[in-house]
């Protein structure tokens, strides 16, 4: 069985990028002779964060069951492309499948804008049922005019706030730098703390945490504990204000080059890794807010008066949005 590789030299990136659109035969590496070569770059290490296992029983699957027709490779912990890059990758083909976050869409549409709603859903439960509707579902599609096509959403996890120290309430952030992502709606959500954003590519985010750059972060417990925030931080507090999703994509040139019944294998393979990857999530979460503990970091746990301070002090930010992202959109996705 082929595995997934997980480098590549420059040389061998650029060829292959032109083979697989010039459809010519190639191979390289775990990849048989007459297979089409598919790239899938991510920005996550390690070997338990969701995105990771997800990935990697991707390209098995592919790789395994599409064996002669289609090959994977994996290039994760920006190794072959970054936050910042691996979207232009996908649109000229040097990369055919990504899972960047949600937040990273904003240029392109603001629709997506409704997953970073501060405390929109009650849960993953919640958000898995709004991806599963016709409104979620829909998103998928809403970028294929630039060239993006979703497969799925993969679930990551709530997010949760730290810093150098303990956040409470919300005013405990006040004067604050926190990194975010490059997100309209994260962004104003840190204003509403009374704190100051600022974006950062994810790999960036460990160095800026130690060297005082930033003064805290949002992630989830898999990001905290792989990326090893909390070493970093006095203490993460439990505030389930945000999600954490990533967008399982690839790109409108890619699939159409795809024979009709290579393309619907492809598609079942990528939809069943999704279900299965987020059925396994929160267990995931689970073992690594217990990995945080369990390596000496602290998590706060609030009150629901506490919380209830977190959620009024961050509803504004529905409003502030409502008219670009869409009110109907808001409203599914909030009663999901």
């Amino acid at each position: 069985m082929k595995k997934s590789f997980l480098h590549m030299s420059f040389l061998a990136v650029t060829v292959f990028a032109f083979a697989v659109f010039a459809g010519t035969a190639f191979s390289s590496d775990g990849c048989d002779p007459g297979e089409i070569v598919a790239k899938f770059s991510h920005v996550t290490g390690g070997t338990t964060h969701p995105k990771v296992v997800a990935a990697n029983n991707f390209a098995a699957r592919v790789n395994k069951e599409m064996d002669g027709e289609l090959c994977v490779e994996v290039f994760p912990n920006s190794t072959l492309y970054g936050d910042s890059k691996e979207l232009e990758a996908l649109l000229t083909g040097n990369v055919q499948f990504l899972a960047p976050s949600l937040s990273k869409f904003g240029s392109y549409t603001p629709k997506f804008g409704v997953f970073d709603l501060p405390f929109i859903f009650a849960d993953m439960d919640a958000a898995i049922r709004f991806t599963n509707s016709a409104a979620g579902k829909g998103l998928l599609t809403e970028m294929s005019d630039v060239g993006f096509i979703g497969t799925g959403y993969w679930m990551s996890g709530m997010k949760y706030f730290s810093a150098n120290k303990p956040l409470i309430l919300p005013s405990d952030a006040a004067g604050l730098k926190f990194r975010v992502q490059t997100s309209d709606v994260a962004k104003a959500m840190i204003a509403a703390m009374g704190a100051s954003p600022q974006p950062m590519a994810f790999a960036e985010v460990y160095g800026a945490l130690q060297t005082g750059v930033v003064d805290g972060q949002e992630n989830t417990w898999s990001n905290i504990y792989t990326k090893k925030f909390f070493e970093v931080q006095d203490s993460t507090t439990q505030t389930s204000h945000q999600l954490l999703a990533y967008l399982f994509m690839t790109s409108t040139d890619f699939l159409n080059s795809l024979k009709p019944e290579v393309r619907d294998q492809l598609m079942k393979i990528a939809d069943e890794v999704t279900q299965q990857a987020n059925e396994e999530v929160k267990a995931k979460e689970a073992k690594n807010r217990q990995n945080i503990l369990d390596s000496g970091g602290k998590i706060n746990v609030l009150t629901p008066e506490q919380r209830k301070q977190w959620v009024d002090a961050m509803k504004p930010v529905w409003k502030k949005f409502e008219k670009e992202i869409g009110a109907d959109l808001i409203n599914t996705a909030a009663g999901s």
